[in-house]
This record gives structure tokens, C-alpha cells and sequence, in this order.
């Protein structure tokens, strides 16, 4: 099996606010991957005196442990007890309804010797690369199709479209959104190496069009997830010296995560 995970902040100065892992269980059959990507509030209240990485690293470790020790329990349901878990920890001290509590979005995949089930919420990716060398994102492209101007400002985006129907979803403090990720189940001989990547990363595709998922899918396989976080820091830089950075953060933490099952 091969393995490789890197994940680098935006900002050196600041914690990085995403959460990867990968599980391997004793039995030596199977395992997991897990990528949350926290998502950086506005400045003010969010009604939680907890940071965004204290939750993805809760949340995220639940997920692992979860995923592995109960291989027969669907993924919606392990991100459902894995959010209710993470809500319990502070819900006593912390207003969790609030619509910026800390939240994250989700990437989970499973195989074992006949299957790979897979989830996915909100806007990180997923790649799965198919014995013919075919690769399928398998993303939740809610985020995506919305209209730019009903996400003009995040305070509309809060009260209209955050974890509503009709917008998109996110893992926060509600167990009941795990209903709403995109999941699915493959035959474990369809699948080759899986890529999860937070949007940070899938900037290169999605941002920068330096090529399509199947090329990113191949440069992360071939040089590995560092390669491709550097080559999107250097476009940032390049946009940047250009006055050419547009919408959002300059530099986002990036993420990816390779697995060869």
C-alpha cells in the first residue's frame, strides 16, 4: 500500500485550520482516509470560544477512529456520530446554533477487500482512478452552482444559504447534515489510488485551469502531494505580483491526501 499526505497553512503566521489523516486497521485489510477543510470565519462573533482547528482536530480525529473501528456502519452515519460527539465536547459553554459556529467540510473514504464507499460534503474533492486509468471527481458541487450574487456578502450567505435547503452544507454542530453529503459505494476492483484534496489544492484545477482532474490526479501521483501544492503557491505568488489574486484568500491551507489501497 502507498500512502502520502501533506497539508500546508496559508499563512505560516497562522494555525492550520485543516485535518487529514488515514487509517489503517490492525487486521490489515481496509482502511480509511479523512480530509476536513475548516472554514475560516468572518471576523466577530461566532458564538463558540473555540477555535476552527480545536474543532477539525476533534472532528476529524472522531472520524478516524470511527471509520476504522466500525467498518459496518455506513459513513453518513459515522460523520453523524462523529459531529454529535464533537457538538457534545461544548455545547454546554458554546451557542451551537449560531450559523458560524465552527464547521468544516468533509471528504471520507473506506475500502475494504470488496468495496469503496466514499463521502463528500461541501467543496473539497475526491479523485478515484480506475484500473484503465480513468479518473472520476466525485465532489458536491452545491457550493459551485450557486449563484455569485447570493454569495455577495458572507452575512447573506449565513442567513439564506449556510446549511439551508437550497444552499450548501457543511459539518458544524447538526448530525442531521450528514444525510445531505454525496456518497456512494464502488467495487474495490474499480478503484486503483484515491486523491482527496481541499479546495486550497484543487485550486490548481479549479482556480489557476492548469489542467483537468484527471492531470492533477496524475502530477499528485507521479511527484506527489507536495508537487502539487507548491506548483499552487507559486501561481498564487505569480497572480499576486500581477494584481491578479481576484476573490477570497490570496494563499488557502492546502491539502491532499494519496492512497493506493
Amino acid at each position: 500500500m502507498r500512502t502520502e499526505l501533506f497539508s500546508r497553512p496559508g499563512d505560516p503566521d497562522r494555525p492550520n485550520e485543516d485535518f487529514a489523516s488515514v487509517g489503517l486497521p490492525a487486521c490489515g485489510q481496509g482502511g480509511s482516509l479523512v480530509v476536513l477543510d475548516g472554514v475560516t470565519p468572518p471576523r466577530g462573533d461566532t458564538g463558540c470560544s473555540h477555535t476552527v482547528p480545536w474543532f477539525t482536530a476533534r472532528l476529524g480525529g472522531a472520524l478516524t477512529e470511527l471509520t476504522v473501528s466500525l467498518p459496518d456502519v455506513p459513513l453518513v452515519d459515522a460523520l453523524s456520530r462523529a459531529i454529535a460527539r464533537t457538538a457534545e465536547t461544548h455545547s454546554a459553554t458554546c451557542d451551537l446554533s449560531h450559523p458560524r459556529t465552527p464547521q468544516a467540510t468533509v471528504v471520507l473514504a473506506r475500502w475494504s477487500p470488496e468495496t469503496v464507499e466514499y463521502l463528500v460534503l461541501s467543496d473539497s474533492a475526491l479523485l478515484a482512478e480506475s484500473p484503465d486509468g480513468t479518473v472520476t471527481p466525485l465532489l458536491d458541487d452545491r457550493l459551485a452552482r450557486l449563484p455569485r450574487a447570493a454569495l455577495a456578502t458572507e452575512a447573506l450567505a449565513d442567513a439564506t444559504l449556510r446549511n439551508r435547503e437550497g444552499g450548501f452544507f457543511t459539518a458544524a454542530a447538526d448530525p442531521s447534515v450528514a444525510a445531505r453529503a454525496v456518497t456512494g459505494v464502488l467495487p474495490r476492483g474499480e478503484v486503483t489510488a484515491l486523491a482527496a484534496l481541499t479546495d486550497g489544492a484543487a485550486r490548481w484545477v479549479e482556480r489557476f485551469r492548469e489542467g483537468d482532474w484527471a492531470d492533477c490526479f496524475r502530477l499528485v501521483r507521479k511527484e506527489g502531494p507536495r508537487a502539487l501544492v507548491d506548483r499552487v503557491r507559486e501561481l498564487e505568488r505569480e497572480r499576486a505580483a500581477r494584481g491578479l489574486a481576484g476573490r477570497g484568500k490570496t494563499h488557502d491551507d492546502a491539502t491532499v491526501v494519496y492512497v493506493e489501497p
